[in-house]
């Protein structure tokens, strides 16, 4: 099975997205299952799993209303209140609700937050020990600066699962890897996460990216973490800022040619159904 393991939907008519802002325009519109389907069927791609796209309840119960009602989506990854003495409690819910045995993952926009070591904060902690306690995953959406939190984070808790998303954002645009590469290399021997090759052409300048400017990040990856670590994913819609979908998918499979069939396969499909246990 072919997973695209990150996408999204939205309708800003419905709801308030704060990270919608004036440059990403083109995008600030309504995203629904049947608008993705045919990309999925163009591409091969079998499955999804569904990520939140905002600090919400309500949208985590639609989501995996959604899921249950669409073929495709084998999982979502939800929001929940970390800091919400009741979390096991609303966690609990969620899974006893419509379309609760969808739900996979939980997720914060962790670099939006002032605070680079927020992972850290006691309440938190509590919060993520409570997505472990479910048995989910709890994916990190970070970039450099969060990403020494994020390992420690990782590292004190060995028997939980946990996923990078985008490859933590890399700076492609700029070209600068050091830092970066640097950072990610300190994750080599934490095999309770995972990463996503997912959201990297929005990384990229978005008018004149090539394949070429993403290698040398994604190289890295596959070499430090090794392809048993790594997950595809679209990022769409977002990633139609720089690319159509059919790129995405196409400039990953370009991005891993030299890895072996059964490397191939496990990046894009079989290490996002193992990691999240997905519906088969």
């Amino acid at each position: 099975m072919i997973v695209d393991a990150h996408h999204h939907l939205w309708d800003p008519a419905r709801a308030d997205y704060p990270w919608l802002t004036g440059d990403l325009a083109t995008i600030r519109r309504a995203f629904v299952p049947e608008d993705l389907a045919p990309l999925l069927e163009a591409t091969g791609v079998d499955g999804t799993i569904l990520v939140q796209t905002r600090s919400s309840l309500e949208e985590t119960q639609e989501f995996l209303e959604t899921a249950a009602a669409t073929s495709f989506i084998r999982g979502v990854i939800g929001w929940v209140d970390l800091m919400d003495p009741g979390v096991d409690d609303t966690i609990a819910a969620l899974r006893d609700g419509p379309g609760g045995d969808h739900l996979v993952g939980i997720r914060h926009q962790v670099h939006d937050e002032p605070d680079p070591a927020w992972l850290l904060r006691p309440d938190v902690r509590r919060g993520i020990a409570a997505v472990g306690r479910a048995d989910l995953v709890y994916d990190l959406l970070v970039r450099s600066r969060e990403l020494p939190a994020a390992r420690d984070l990782v590292a004190s808790m060995p028997d939980m699962r946990f996923v990078v998303d985008h490859l933590a954002k890399p700076p492609i645009s700029t070209g600068r890897l050091q830092r970066w590469a640097d950072l990610v290399s300190t994750f080599v021997p934490l095999e309770n996460a995972s990463w996503k090759l997912s959201g990297l052409v929005t990384e990229a300048d978005w008018r004149q990216w090539r394949p070429a400017d993403l290698a040398p990040f994604v190289d890295h990856a596959l070499e430090r973490l090794g392809p048993d670590r790594i997950v595809f994913g679209s990022d769409w819609p977002v990633c139609l800022l720089a690319a159509s979908y059919a790129d995405v998918v196409m400039t990953a499979r370009d991005l891993t040619s030299r890895l072996t069939a059964a490397e191939r396969a496990g990046i894009f499909g079989d290490n996002a159904t193992r990691f999240y246990r997905l519906r088969v």
